[in-house]
Parts: structure tokens; sequence; C-alpha cells
């Protein structure tokens, strides 16, 4: 059976750092950037290890302002 591997982007500007997304994955695997803020001066998620993600959109679908882009791939 092939298995998911999945990537997410985060679009850093549009990001308000929220951490919705970070409750929602079941995978502990988005966090806020340490000491980072975009332009409008909110802090933003990043991935943290990209191995682990399934793809599963949990974070996309709550994301309120549409940040996060899920890629998943067959392997």
């Amino acid at each position: 059976m092939a298995k998911m591997k999945g990537e997410i982007t985060v679009n850093t500007e549009r990001c308000k750092g929220c951490e919705l997304c970070v409750e929602a994955c079941p995978f502990d695997l988005i966090r806020l950037a340490p000491r980072a803020v975009n332009r409008r001066g909110y802090p933003y998620v990043e991935q943290t290890d990209a191995e682990k993600c399934t793809g599963c959109t949990s974070c996309a679908i709550v994301c309120p302002d549409g940040c996060i882009t899920v890629y998943r791939v067959k392997e």
C-alpha cells in the first residue's frame, strides 16, 4: 500500500500567528517561528519536520486566513 507524504507552505505575510493550525496538527509538526515576525508585526508558523507530515490538511482546514497550502505525494 502506498504511503502518503505531505508538506506545507505557509504564506508568512498573511499569517497572524493565531496557532489554530498548531493545535489542529495531529503530529505536532507546526510551531510559531522563534523570534520571527512578518512585515505587519505578527509572529508566523513554520513546519518543524517535513518527513513526518502525512498531508492530512487539518492545518489548512482550520486556518481562518487561508495561509497554508498542503501538498501530498504518494511514496
